[in-house]
């Protein structure tokens, strides 16, 4: 178990078994989720949506409209 003492600023420090795990650096930000059963999640925001811009592609290399993107919806 890896513990870390918060100091009176409110800071604390997370343990470097942890911070290897999620391959953090400094100015990794942390999203923290209190859950209604009182348990407490924390994820490293390691990325941005914008990274993920320009992975897909059509296989033809063209681009697809949002109105047949959207044609299985019923308007």
């Amino acid at each position: 178990m890896l513990v870390s003492t918060i100091d009176s600023k409110g800071q604390t420090t997370v343990p470097q078994p942890i911070r290897d795990a999620l391959h953090t650096e400094a100015g990794t930000k942390l999203q923290w989720n209190l859950m209604p059963d009182g348990t407490i999640t924390v994820r490293a925001k390691t990325k941005s949506i914008l990274d993920l811009a320009g992975i897909l592609k059509a296989s033809s290399g063209k681009s697809v409209s949002i109105q047949d993107m959207n044609a299985w919806r019923c308007i």
